[in-house]
This record gives structure tokens, sequence and C-alpha cells, in this order.
């Protein structure tokens, strides 16, 4: 059992039932009403029998929420998620900010972050902004410099939605992105990686092109699973780097066990999905929850 695991049952987010696999990393939560929403997340994976070494939780994720033009309201909703994240050691916050506030943008970000939050997350549909405005690319210059990592929706919901994404990243290559949902079903576009990551970074710095692009399967893994583009879609897994892969849930819209199930479906190792379930986040995150004070 995990350092982590230990800190996260003792925190109470859990029973110590016993499980045949490995805990999880869940990747991707939506905890819109704090306790409430943390209680009924927990009671899903209780149910399912699932143990977690730990998680990443957001406050928003609703086109009412975290609008550009009120910067107040978003703070507060930033304080809230830090704040019980500060209870559960299990529990990773992840802040957010609208990249067209500008200063403000910028200000909460180096706010949040002096506070020990290491993910940012925006969502540039419900957000209503375009990946590929000068504001979001400063914003993740400057999310890069904090040591923050940065989680993007790329549902391609959007037209253009990983193209920009990808812009983005490759132009700023000392920021770690997150792609959440690996591009839906047009997951086929980050193939481009395969191609691209042997090209030096233009700055001299000799990174790779697309080391700092990392990828959520939370839902697009439970709708290629047992698809008809299945191995196509292990194959793009294999392209991108199984050690770019992370799992995720996006509760409440899906459940964590939907996302397990979905994986152990597919044509992989099990050294790659263990990957998946949990090493690959326990690199890129480190130990769970914020510093305190």
């Amino acid at each position: 059992m995990t350092k982590a695991l230990v800190l996260f049952l003792a925190a109470g987010l859990l029973p110590a039932a016993a499980s045949a696999r490995e805990a999880a990393f869940d990747t991707h939560v939506h905890l819109h009403r704090d306790d409430t929403s943390l209680r009924k997340y927990q009671a899903q994976l209780a149910a399912a029998g699932i143990e977690l070494s730990g998680f990443a939780a957001m406050w928003f994720g609703g086109p009412n929420q975290a609008k550009a033009g009120d910067p107040d309201a978003i703070r507060a909703g930033n304080d809230g998620i830090i704040a019980l994240a500060r209870k559960h050691p299990g529990m990773i916050p992840v802040a957010t900010v609208h990249p067209y506030d500008g200063d403000a943008a910028l200000d909460e970000l180096a706010r949040v972050a002096a506070g020990g939050v290491r993910i940012l997350k925006i969502h540039p549909h419900t957000q209503q902004f375009d990946a590929s405005d000068p504001r979001v690319a400063a914003l993740a210059r400057r999310a890069g410099e904090l040591d923050m990592i940065v989680l993007l929706d790329n549902a391609n919901i959007l037209p253009g939605d990983s193209e920009k994404l990808f812009n983005l990243a490759v132009g700023n290559p000392k920021t770690r992105f997150i792609m959440a949902h690996m591009g839906a079903m047009n997951f086929r576009f980050w193939n481009i990686l395969k191609a691209a990551r042997d090209a030096e970074d233009s700055s001299g710095d000799n990174i790779r092109v697309g080391d700092n692009i990392f990828f959520d399967l939370s839902v697009t893994v439970t709708l290629a699973a047992g698809s008809p583009v299945a191995d196509e879609f292990v194959w793009t897994l294999r392209n991108v780097g199984i050690d770019q892969v992370l799992l995720g849930s996006d509760y409440p819209q899906y459940s964590l066990a939907a996302n397990i199930a979905a994986l152990d479906r597919l044509p992989l190792t099990a050294t790659e999905k263990q990957k998946i379930l949990r090493d690959n986040a326990a690199r890129l995150f480190g130990k769970p929850g914020p510093q305190r004070n």
C-alpha cells in the first residue's frame, strides 16, 4: 500500500476494503457542490470497490461558471476547492481563471500557485474563449513559469480544437499540458506527435516536440473500447506514448468505474494499463494535496 493511499484512507475518503487491483488515480473530477459532491463521489467509488491513490478535482464545469469579467467569483471558487483539498490529503485542487481577464487572471494564477495549486483547468467551450488568442498563450506561458500544469478540454466540440491546442503546446514547450478527452472521436489527429516528436525545439533547448503534452482519456476510452476503432485507439495511445497517458472519470457525467472497465477492455499490456491507471499520474503530480502553510 502506498503512502498516498494510507493518507487517503486515513482521511476517511474511502473504506479500506480489499481490492484485486492496484489503486487508481482519477485525473478529472468535478465537485460542483464541495463536500456534498465529494461524499457522492466517495459513495460511488465505494460501491464499485475502487481504491484511489489520489484524485484531481475542480469546482467548475458549466457555461454559467468561471466567466470572463467576474474575477471575484473565480477567486471564491478557487478558494473553495483549495479549502476542500486541505481537509483531504488525497485530493489535488484544480483552479481556474479566465484568459480574457488579462492581468487579473495572471494575478490569480500567481496567487493560487503560491498557495500550492499545481493544476490550472481552462475550458474553451464552456468559458467561451478562443484557444488561439494571444491571452491564452500568455496565461499558459506564465503557468509554466510557475511550474503549473494546464489542463484543457479537448473534446473537439469547437472547430479546430485539437489543432489550436497542439499549436498552443508547441508554442509553449516549457509548460506541461493535459489534453482532456484526447480529442474525443477525433483522437486520430494526435498521431501527428509520432512524426513531430523527433524534431528539436526551435529555441535550441533540445526539447522534443510534444514531450510536454499529456492526455486524459476520460469518457473517450468508454466510447472507443469495444468499438470498431478500438485497435486504432490503442495504436494512437502508443504513438503519443503510453507514458503520456492518464485516466480520469469526468465525474459526475461518467464514473471512474466505467472508465476503468473500458480501459480493461482495450488490447493493452498489463504494464501499459498500470501506467495509465496510476503510475503516470504519480510521476506527473507527485504527492497528492496542496502544501500546508
